[in-house]
Parts: C-alpha cells; structure tokens; sequence
C-alpha cells in the first residue's frame, strides 16, 4: 500500500556531551536496526517513495532497457597469463554474475571453468565473489564468498582438477588470502566482528582445522588495519599495516612459512610507504624526509630499515608518483602531472627511458593487469570522458601497441565524435584554481538553461579520474553536461591538493565545489534552477554540507549512502572504520577538532530554511556509512526545512554500502538516479 504523505519520525529527546558541548539528537533511537519501530519507519520512507515517483516507473523501466542495451551481455575480458594459464571472466546472455575460467598453455586449450557466480548465487539477494587466488602448482584456488553486503567473507578452498569444495570455512575475513610456495599454506586476514576492522593475519595448513590456524599478526593499534599479499617476484609474503598517514611491513621468505615475519622498517608517524621485489632488492615508494609528492628509494634485502634506503628517483614537487611496476627488464612507473596521469617506461640495464604518449586534453590511463615477470609486454588501461575503455599491449622493446580490446558501445548510436569534452577552471574564494572535466553531445546549446550533473567525492586523497561511462550517455544524449569537479581532499593536483582538503581544511572540499557551481552559472553554462549536484559515501558528506551552505544554487541533489552524522559518528569508536579514520578527519575526542567537524556535519547543521529537491539512498546492511545516518538525517530535515520541495529516501533492505551485486541490477539503481533529475528537468518522456 502506497503513501502519499511524508513520514515524520518520533522524536527522543538524547543528549550527547562532550568537552562541556550538549548536542541533543532526537533521532538517535534509528540507530537499532534490530527494533521493529526502526524497520518500519524505514519501509515507510520506502512506501513514500513509490508513492511520489509512481509517474517515472515506465521512465525507469526506459532507462534500464536504454542502459542495458549498449552492454555487451555475453562479454569478456581480454585474457591474461599466470604460471602458464591464461585466465579469463566473461558473462553469458541475460545472466548476472560473472564466470571465471581458464585455459591450460594456450587460449585454443580447453575452457576450465573455476567458478560459475551465477550459480554459486542462487537463492541469495546478494552475492559477491572475491580473492581468488590460485596455488603455485595451479591446483587449487582460495575465495571469498559474501552474501550479505557487509563485506565480511567467508574464505573457502576448491580443488581445481576434481572441482571439489573443502569443507573447511574460514568466517568473517576480507575475502583473500595468499598462497606459500609449498602449496599447502595459506595466509588471511580476518575482521574484528565488531568494528569489522581487519586487524589479526593467521596461517592456515591444508588438512587442518581452521579452529587450529595460528595468529602470526595481530594489529593491535586500532587506528590501523592489515592485509597480506605476496610479492610479484614470488619470493616474499608480505604483511601490511595501515593508517591514514602511516604504513609498516613485515616480510617473510615465501619458501619458509613456518618462519617469523621481521619488519621491515618500523612505523613512525607520517612515514608512509610501501615496497616492491626485484632481484636482490626492495624498492620503496615513499614520502620520506618531507617528500609530500612521493620518491622511490631502494635497499637490500637484508638490513631493510629506513635508515638504510637510497635514493632512487628523486621527489619532484609538480609531480606525484602514484606507482611501480617492475618486470624482469623494464619496470614502469605511474605519474601524475598536472592532474593527468603519465606512464614512464625505464629499462634496468641501460635506464633508457619514455613517456607513453597520450594526447588528449583530459583523459585517464593506468597499468593494468600484469602478473607476468619475464614480458617485454606491458598491459594499460586507457579512456576518456569520450572514449570508451580500451586495454592495450604495449611492447616496451619495439614500442609497437595492439589494442586487444576497446569497450563495444551497442544499439548503433554511440559515435565518439558526437561528444565533447573539456578541462575547464574555476576560481576558489581563496584564489585556488579548480579544475573540472565536463563531457557534453556537440548538439546540446550551452547556455544559462542547460542542465547540468556535477559530480564529486573529495575525500582521502581519492581521485576520481575522467572516464568514460555508457551508463551516463542517457544523460548526454537528453541535452544534460556531466560535470567532474576535481576539488581538493582528492589528490588530482598531487598530495598538498589531498592535504588541503583534510582535518582541519576539510571545508575546502565544500566551498571548492560550491565555488565550482557558482563558476557554471556565473560563466552561463547552466542557472540555479538547472543545476544538478550528486555524490555518494564521503561524497554524500559533500552534498550534505552543499546543501546546508548554498541550497540555493542546486534545483536536485542526489545523497547516495551519505556519511552524514560526522560528530556521532567519529565518537563512536564501536562503529567500522571510525578509529581508522582518525588522520582524514580528526578524532573529536580532541576539542579542536570537535569543534570544526561539528561546525560542518551536515546533520548537526540542517537548519530551518528551504532545501532543493533531493533524492536520498541507503543499504540496510551497509558497513561502512550505516543506515541510520541518512535515516536520521532525512528525518531531520523533514521536520526543519521549510520548502514544498521533493525529499526522497530510497532504503535498499537487502544491500550495503555498493548497492545491488548484480552487473544488471545495479543499474535499475542508477535508473533512480537519472529518472529523478530529468523527471525535475521535465525530460521523463524523452
């Protein structure tokens, strides 16, 4: 039964104290997802929805059959070799997950099929696979399995030759594990069940009880977390620790897993790097002795601690290295210059060296997958806001370059020469200059009455690179200009561009993308009542406080799983991710920095004024920004905002923090999206 009037929450009275500052959250009761009252609180918002976007069923129904229809159904990757099998994901008409297969020696040798996710689905709302990894003997492989959103796996082992699954079940782990050299032991994290933090690594031996495996790490600092991986050279097994601003590594010969893991240089404050094998040699990406922009460094292997690190490569300060890649002659490094990515390509021997060319004016390009070692072969990613997705071989000797695959766009409509894109400039207040990559079809007339989607994230030095979508031509082909705002807290312009936009200049991040809208309607592409803004997660954070600052400038926002309650939230150290998190945006247990998240939070700010049309998504399950935030968030704005505006809350009860698991499913979700903005443009019959 559908409801067409608003929900309006009960309201408790609880007061919050900290450093003599009473917050009174009159919602905080949403916060039991196991009360009754909560769960149907939420299916009311859920009723209210279909109620008011009733009229746009049949739009989104268009839409999904419109986004469907360019995919490739029955797809797959291009293939790639590893210890003499070449590897293979493809898809299958009409199905949803994917099947990952191989092929012994040569592509022409018969298809063997590891896993077939749509039927390892079955009977589950949500399903994803993760962390396979294969044995060195190519005989059996490791997974994770979760099928509940919340991101905790629960980590299996198939035999590959006789398809059997073994009964042994490693629960509540991150989904991956790493093989030893001797084909029967196995390293894996597992979550704190709590917090979900990854905090402890235990050896696992084939044959035994998982109750037997032995912890060999435990992460005890509760600002960091922990993973386990092995070295491209297959010599190491690697144990990582990690916090926003620090990084420590443990390293254990791969042909002795008995062994102790020893440190490889111990964790001080603000020294982040991280390590790569070759030859007799590590070779350390770091930032070191104030290098902000990152240097490489390189040290034996046996006294490895930092004191005895060599400089490598240089720090530059207009230039961030991201990355490297090492193969047996060359090894590659990813760059960033001036917000674009550059790929430099050195031999060992003689340090000859070039930068692949790439000659657009926004673009994105990357190193892809590449676990070969001895390979003149070097595999990269490239698109832009125009291009669809190419892979590429590229020959390091002869500079020669086959593309293996380019993304097929189908329905015979796409042509990339239909679309533009450019990097455009706006000003801050502070005087900062702020790039934007926008994307338009050459048709749309760009004015004061073109609709515009701006987009940004803005959080954890995440850059969020130009890239092509065929989901967004449904967009650009009904007049609206996609707009990428690369503001500060992301790190497109280098590191400072990521430590501009943290802890106590997280408001930066804001005012940049304000100031971003504020340059589109002043420079005459759009106007207030046809400005769009969207973000989800941290990015949800943005509209958040976009909304609380400018409400003015934007005719619709979409809040996807919004991180919202930032005060709560941070204080609340029982909750996934908050003590983790404590270097990108404070720890309010500290007065300073309770008093400037406070001042931002989105939900302690919502004030009584009139807020645009806004669209709101939540999964019941999410781990990482849970439920109650959004939850709490719209019930307050219901009760203070003083406009006849839209205000949708769309709860997904069966997913989390990514949505819907299927590769088609997940797009009915961005049916939503879409189908609520160009229902507010007045474009839901086109």
């Amino acid at each position: 039964m559908t409801n067409n009037v608003a929900p309006v929450a009960k309201k408790i009275r609880k007061e919050l104290v900290i450093h003599n500052d009473i917050r009174v959250d009159e919602y905080y009761w949403m916060n039991d997802r196991e009360d009754p009252e909560v769960i149907a609180h939420l299916e009311k918002e859920n009723s209210y929805y279909e109620a008011l976007t009733s009229h746009t069923k049949d739009f989104q129904n268009l839409l999904f059959e419109e986004m469907k229809a360019r995919i490739k159904e029955d797809d797959s990757s291009v293939p790639y070799k590893k210890n003499g099998y070449w590897y293979v994901t493809r898809y299958e008409m009409g199905k949803e997950y994917p099947i990952y297969s191989r092929h012994k020696g040569t592509l022409e040798a018969p298809e063997e099929i590891m896993f077939d996710c749509n039927v390892l689905a079955e009977g589950h709302d949500f399903f994803n696979l993760g962390g396979i990894a294969i044995s060195p003997d190519n005989k059996l492989a490791v997974f994770g399995i979760d099928t509940v959103s919340r991101r905790q796996y629960t980590v299996q082992i198939k035999n590959l030759e006789t398809g059997e699954v073994y009964s042994d079940k490693i629960e509540n782990t991150t989904g991956g594990a790493v093989w030893a050299n001797d084909n029967k032991t196995m390293f894996y994290s597992k979550k704190d069940p709590v917090t979900l933090r990854s905090d402890k690594i235990y050896r696992h031996i084939l044959g035994t009880k998982t109750e037997e495996d032995q912890l060999v790490f435990h992460e005890e600092d509760e600002t960091f977390g922990t993973f386990v991986y092995r070295t491209k050279s297959k010599k190491f097994l690697v144990i990582g620790s990690y916090s926003t601003l620090t990084s420590e590594y443990r390293i254990l010969n791969a042909d002795t897993p008995y062994a102790d893991f020893e440190v490889f240089s111990p964790r001080k404050r603000g020294l982040e790097y991280s390590i790569a094998h070759y030859e007799e040699s590590f070779y350390v990406l770091t930032n070191k002795d104030k290098a902000r922009n990152f240097k490489l460094m390189k040290v034996g292997e046996k006294n490895t601690s930092s004191e005895n690190w060599k400089e490598f490569i240089p720090h530059r300060e207009d230039v961030l290295l991201e990355d490297i890649d090492i193969f047996k002659d060359y090894y590659v490094l990813s760059e960033r210059e001036n917000g674009l990515n550059n790929l430099k390509i050195t031999r060992w021997d003689t340090a000859e060296s070039y930068y692949l060319p790439f000659d657009n004016e926004t673009y994105t390009a990357y190193v892809s997958t590449n676990p070969e070692f001895d390979t003149e072969i070097l595999r990269y990613g490239y698109n832009s806001m125009t291009t669809p997705s190419s892979v590429i071989d590229f020959n390091m000797r002869t500079k020669e370059k086959v593309v293996m695959k380019e993304q097929e766009v189908l329905g015979g409509a796409f042509k990339k020469e239909n679309y533009t894109s450019e990097r455009i400039w706006a000003t801050a207040r502070d005087g900062v200059k702020i790039p934007m990559s926008i994307v338009y079809h050459k048709d749309t007339e760009i004015n004061g009455q073109t609709p515009i989607l701006q987009y940004a994230y803005g959080s954890y030095g995440s850059t969020i690179d130009p890239y092509f979508s065929t989901i967004r031509l449904s967009l650009l082909d009904r007049g609206f200009v996609y707009a990428l705002a690369h503001i500060r807290g992301g790190q497109y312009l280098g590191r400072q561009w990521y430590d501009d936009g943290k802890l106590l200049k997280k408001k930066n991040t804001f005012t940049d993308f304000v100031d971003c809208s504020k340059y589109l309607i002043d420079n005459n592409y759009t106007s207030a009542q046809h400005l769009y803004a969207m973000g989800g997660s941290a990015g949800g954070l943005l509209m958040g406080a976009i909304v609380n600052m400018a409400p003015e400038l934007y005719h619709g926002v979409i809040a996807a799983v919004p991180f919202v309650d930032v005060v709560t939230t941070m204080l609340d150290d029982s909750i996934p991710l908050t003590t983790g998190e404590y270097d990108e945006w404070g720890n309010p247990n500290e007065k300073e920095y309770y008093d400037y998240m406070k001042s931002y939070s989105p939900y302690d700010n919502v004030k009584v004024q009139d807020y645009p049309n806004m669209l709101v998504t939540t999964g019941l399950h999410d781990s990482q920004v849970q439920y109650f935030e959004p939850a709490k968030w719209v019930a307050k704005l219901r009760d203070l905002k003083t406009d006849d505006n839209l205000l949708l809350f769309d709860i997904n009860m069966d997913a989390g923090h990514g949505g819907a698991s299927g590769r088609f499913e997940s797009l009915k979700e961005v049916a939503k999206e879409y189908a609520f903005i160009l229902d507010l443009e007045g474009k839901i019959n086109r």
